[in-house]
Parts: structure tokens; sequence; C-alpha cells
């Protein structure tokens, strides 16, 4: 029987998330070997699914191909997490100065609106927060000229969220989140794109360092669990 083809990407999206959230989690620890017909067998499903989700998992920096060795787990580690949070605090100054020059009025009302639900929210519904969040920065980057550069930020954004979720985002670091959406919407109202890239800047490394720290916390409190 086939199946249309919104019920295929659908479940080729669930089995990408399901192996993801298993290197995440440790439940597929550090290096282990990535077994096609296993993870088939694991997921009911056939090998041509899984292999595009390794492929889709390699591209975002999770799994890697070592060669006559086949497929293994990356470590999630913090050198994981510093390299991404690096690499973006490079790109999303850049994309953020370029906003500042074509935003309009009703590309600043959107970003008021996120940023109002957002406060309202108050972290109470965690989900609901990172949607928001994302569409905050999405709508100042994605008419950006430069693809590969937007593509790039996605997938590190995605990486992150996905990890982020494994930790509890402390009371301080809800604030500085919210205290710096409400900085880089002033500064983009006042066409200032020096003070904007900078905040954004400031927000990404914030936020980075904060996965860190957490996963350093979960180490000393778990350290027979070592890594995740």
């Amino acid at each position: 029987m086939d199946f249309p083809a919104s019920q295929t990407l659908d479940h080729e999206s669930a089995l990408h998330e399901a192996i993801r959230e298993d290197i995440i989690s440790g439940r597929l620890p550090a290096n282990a070997r990535l077994v096609v017909a296993d993870l088939a067998e694991r997921h009911g499903t056939s090998t041509n699914p899984v292999r595009e989700a390794l492929q889709q998992l390699r591209g975002e920096g999770f799994v890697v191909m070592v060669p006559n060795r086949g497929a293994r787990v990356r470590p999630i580690d913090e050198d994981f997490i510093r390299d991404i949070y690096e690499i973006e605090v490079l790109i999303e100054p850049a994309l953020t100065r370029w906003f500042v020059g074509i935003a309009t009025d009703a590309d600043i009302a959107a970003l008021e609106a996120l940023h109002a639900e957002m406060l309202d929210l108050n972290y109470s519904d965690p989900v609901r927060h990172g949607w928001l969040d994302t569409q905050f920065h999405h709508t100042m980057y994605e008419r950006h000229y430069n693809r590969h550069a937007v593509g790039l930020w996605w997938k590190h954004r995605e990486i992150l969220r996905a990890i982020g979720r494994r930790h509890q985002t402390s009371r301080g670091r809800q604030a500085a989140v919210m205290r710096e959406h409400g900085e880089v919407l002033e500064a983009i109202k006042a066409h200032d794109e020096h003070a904007a890239a900078a905040i954004v800047a400031r927000h990404v490394e914030g936020s980075g360092r904060h996965i860190i720290e957490q996963m350093r916390a979960a180490r000393r409190a778990s350290p027979k669990e070592g890594m995740v």
C-alpha cells in the first residue's frame, strides 16, 4: 500500500526526531555504532528511512561517519555546544545588522507581538516559549539574501533547542532572555544596527554558556552517568 507523501514525510520526521532524542538523552551513548538494520527493527520501519535519518543527523552534527566503521554517535559534550554557539555569535549579528536596514513597521509590529506574548507567558509553557523565541529570530533572518547563512543558523538553532529542552532554564537566564529581546527590539526601532548586533551576540553567547553550565551541573549531580 502506498502512503500519501505527507504521511511519508511525517514518518521520516518522527523517525529523525526519535533517533536524535535517543542521542541527546544518552539512550544511544557517545561513540555507539549505529547499525541501520538494528535501528529499523527498533523503530518498526524499513532501512531506507533510517539511512535518510542518519544522513540528516550527520548534517546536523549528531552522527559521524567513520570510514570502514559506519555511523557512530557524536559525543554531545561541552565542546560540541561551544563550537556551535561560537559560530552563531558570528552569524546572527551579521544577519541582524542586515535586518535593521530593511525592517518595516509590519516587521517591528510582529516582533513586538511575539515579545509581548513571551512576557505574558513568562516561561509557564517552555514549549510555547521556545516556538515564540524561534519565531522572533526567524522574523529577523528569514529574508536574508545569504540562504546558506540562514540555513546554518536554523540548523544550529534546532540543535541547541533540542539539547536545551533537557536542561531547565534558570530564572536568571529567563530574565536575561526577556531583557535582551526587549533591548534588541528597541535598537531595531532606533535603526541602530551596531547596537542590535552587539545585543544579539551577547544573547547568543549567553544562551550557549547557559547550556554548558547546565550540562556541568547535571554531570556533578550524576557523576556516574558521565556526559550526555
